[in-house]
Parts: structure tokens; C-alpha cells; sequence
């Protein structure tokens, strides 16, 4: 007779049914390695208050995703994502991982007038077959460059535009080991302003290492952001 290793989903099997589920697990706050700065509260506080009243609809008309989950608050982080661009007024703005293109649009709709949003991917945009964006989207305020900052020295060709950064959001693998090496390339930019990042996923079971292990002042805005998790970093 065969033995066959059972998995993780038989051996701890969901208590709720549910569109879509992640493994997690909850963690002791004494000791984790972070503290909370008066900035990065008030910053979070506000981007919620924002969060709260904006209206992501007109993106939604794009199709039948946008519409489903661009404006479900709380549970997706699109109205959470406009509610920081909206207190924190950042004049660069760089997104890592384009995906279909909805957290770019929802960035970008909400720009300060003289704002810029580059959006990063390792494919270009078209080459996702529901991507939400359209030719006319991409201009001076909007820009994609395929490169992999998670590669050092891809990463400082693009020195002067990312030392501008005033908002950087990292949604890519949620491997974690990804997440981290972006991380460490970007704490040898020489930042010209107060940067702030934000981490999809990191409630996910490959992300957990990764968040506990940033020292750097964060907040877990989980329950205002996407349901498997959102993190804000005060990165210098």
C-alpha cells in the first residue's frame, strides 16, 4: 500500500467557503521589529478618511473586473491607492508590476497637476490579454518602461527618476524573495524626498518573512486596503 503525503489544503482545510482564500498566519506585535511614526499614522489616517469618499466608477466602465473590484471598499486596495496619492501628493510615482493596468489608472487619476506615474513591468502592456489600458491612457503623465528592478543594475538606469520618488508601490510576484531584493536595491538610492512604499500581499504566507523583517517604520493597513494584504513603509 502507497502512502500518499496529504496536502496542506487537506490537512488544514478552509472553516468558510469563500470566493478565493490565501494561507496565513497571525504573528505576536510586541516584538516585532518596526515602530509607528506620527507622519506615517497621520499619512495613513488621512489616505483612509480619502479612501472613504472617493469613486473609482468611471474606471470601472473599462469591463466587467474594473467594475467588480475597483470600487469594493473595504476588501480591494484601488480606493486606498487614490486615498494616499490624495494626502501624501506625491510628484513621482512608481508602480512595480503593471499587471492588467487598474491600480495604474486609479494612481494616475488621482496625480497631483504636475505629477507623473512610470509604471514598470517585465512585459509590456499589451502583451496582457485583459489589460484594461488604451493607447490614448499613456502620455506625459503616464509612461511604461519594461525593465526588472529586482536587477541591480536595471535598477540604475533609471537612478535620476527613481532618486525623485515620492510614492513607490510594489505589486508584483508576492514571493517574497522578489520583494526583498527590489527592497535592498532601493536603499541605495539617494532619495531626494520622503518616500513612501507600499506592499501588496503581505499577508500572503510567502510575504509574511518579508514584511515582519522591515525595520523601517510601516503600518498594516490591511483592513482598509486588499483583503490578503496591504503594507505602507515610511522609507526615509
Amino acid at each position: 500500500m502507497f502512502w500518499k503525503k496529504k496536502s496542506l489544503k487537506e490537512l488544514l482545510p478552509s472553516p468558510v467557503k469563500a470566493e478565493h482564500g490565501e494561507y496565513s498566519m497571525i504573528l505576536s506585535a510586541r516584538d516585532k521589529p518596526a515602530v509607528l511614526t506620527p507622519h506615517l499614522l497621520h499619512a495613513s489616517l488621512k489616505a483612509i478618511e480619502y479612501a472613504a469618499a472617493v469613486d473609482l466608477g468611471e474606471i470601472g466602465t473599462r469591463n466587467e473586473q474594473a467594475r467588480i473590484y475597483g470600487n469594493l471598499w473595504p476588501g480591494e486596495h484601488y480606493r486606498l491607492l487614490a486615498g494616499l496619492m490624495l494626502a501624501l501628493q506625491p510628484k513621482i510615482v512608481i508602480e512595480i508590476g503593471t499587471s492588467t493596468g487598474l491600480s495604474a489608472l486609479c494612481l494616475k487619476r488621482y496625480l497631483p497637476p504636475d505629477g507623473k506615474l512610470v509604471t514598470f513591468d517585465i512585459v509590456p502592456w499589451r502583451q496582457y490579454h485583459d489589460t484594461l489600458f488604451r493607447n490614448e491612457d499613456f502620455d506625459e503623465k503616464l509612461v511604461q518602461y519594461v525593465a526588472d528592478l529586482s536587477v541591480e543594475s536595471k535598477m540604475r538606469q533609471y537612478d535620476e527618476l527613481l532618486q525623485n520618488a515620492g510614492l513607490i508601490f510594489i505589486d508584483a510576484t508576492h514571493d517574497g524573495d522578489l520583494e526583498k531584493r527590489i527592497l535592498e536595491n532601493f536603499k541605495k538610492i539617494n532619495f531626494k524626498n520622503k518616500v513612501f512604499f507600499i506592499l501588496d500581499d503581505i499577508r500572503v504566507w510567502t510575504m509574511i518573512k518579508m514584511w515582519r523583517e522591515i525595520s523601517l517604520p510601516k503600518i498594516d493597513l490591511t483592513s482598509f486596503g486588499h483583503w490578503s494584504g496591504t503594507g505602507l513603509v515610511e522609507f526615509c
